[in-house]
């Protein structure tokens, strides 16, 4: 199956405005640059929970996320699916030179895509060393990305699975602010307890069981269902047994 991309799905905006600007592929870029990405990019929208790719289709596009997040997913011969990671603001979605889609990806909450069509984007790699040596950097921090996620999934505990994955939200979130984190912090979860307990191999009820007593703790307190505020930014990394740099997104 070939995924049909249309133009004009979603909001335009000027590049120069994106909230995503000095993190996604085009970090590195010039203005002449930017030019160039201008006249090639389009925008796609996806309500949550529609499926943006299905595993195995054929994919004839690239994109950052601007806003949003999408989950990633495989499914076993047995018809058994397992949550393998998560696209945030600024994350890539496709792979240059690859045309068939290796995960289902499914927006799991409302999400825009920032789009460029595989062909002329791999055209454009050619000719901007600066995506390139940004898109080489976003792979390598992926790759040691997966390899801190097989350690929290194989030696944590649920709560420092609960907590480090709290505390990889909060930092993402304050480097797309342009800050360092630290002290107090708000940040919204970008997916619900049944999906954290899939990605974290947990079961609901350990999930929720360890989010209350991260609460009761003080440690994080709940505002709504998906709202958080953690008082004390150490004091959550403290509990994901992780150090004070923090984690393993750059």
């Amino acid at each position: 199956m070939q995924i049909d991309i249309t133009r004009s799905h979603g909001p335009d905006m000027a590049c120069a405005d994106c909230p995503i600007r000095y993190r996604a592929v085009c970090a590195h870029c010039e203005s002449h640059e930017l030019d160039t990405l201008e006249g090639a990019k389009f925008y796609r929208s996806y309500e949550a929970g529609q499926v943006i790719v299905w595993l195995g289709d054929r994919m004839d596009f690239v994109a950052s996320v601007v806003s949003g997040v999408a989950s990633l997913t495989q499914t076993m011969d047995d018809g058994r699916t397992q949550m393998v990671g998560m696209l945030l603001p600024s994350d890539f979605l496709g792979r240059p030179g690859r045309s068939v889609a290796q995960y289902t990806v499914t927006a799991a909450t409302d999400v825009t895509l920032c789009c460029f069509r595989r062909k002329p984007f791999e055209e454009i790699l050619t000719r901007t060393p600066h995506i390139a040596r940004r898109l080489l950097e976003m792979t390598l921090d992926e790759l040691d990305a997966a390899r801190e996620w097989m350690l929290l999934l194989g030696r944590k505990t649920a709560r420092e699975k609960i907590a480090s994955f709290l505390a990889i939200v909060a930092r993402r979130d304050a480097a797309l602010r342009k800050a360092q984190p630290g002290g107090r912090m708000e940040m919204v979860l970008p997916l619900t307890r049944e999906a954290m307990a899939d990605y974290l191999g947990l079961t609901l009820e350990t999930v929720s069981r360890q989010v209350s007593a991260l609460k009761r703790d003080e440690v994080i307190a709940l505002n709504g269902k998906r709202s958080i505020t953690v008082p004390d930014f150490a004091r959550l990394v403290e509990e994901s047994g992780d150090d004070a740099d923090g984690g393993w997104l750059n």
